[in-house]
């Protein structure tokens, strides 16, 4: 089954809503297609090719410690919550 997606920068809320770190299963934060998807715990981002979600823990970027502090204040000015409560 293929995701719903809005357009190719905004993955669909109820796709969102779901949306999990595959390796310790909590949730994520949403950047967009520039930004992918942040997992703060774990320093790791999932990018979106093509309004399609990587969820591969093997091809995911390691964040280093200055971009996730940049990425957290981003989420916090913004208003980026988390994809679902954990």
């Amino acid at each position: 089954m293929r995701p719903v997606l809005e357009d190719a920068t905004s993955l669909n809320p109820e796709l969102l809503a779901i949306l999990a770190c595959p390796e310790d299963k909590g949730s994520l934060l949403y950047f967009g297609d520039k930004g992918g998807l942040y997992n703060p715990r774990l320093k790791r981002r999932y990018l979106i090719r093509d309004g399609i979600p990587i969820m591969l823990v093997d091809e995911a970027e390691s964040v280093d410690d200055a971009e996730h502090e940049a990425l957290l204040a981003r989420a916090e000015a913004e208003g980026i919550e988390a994809t679902f409560s954990d």
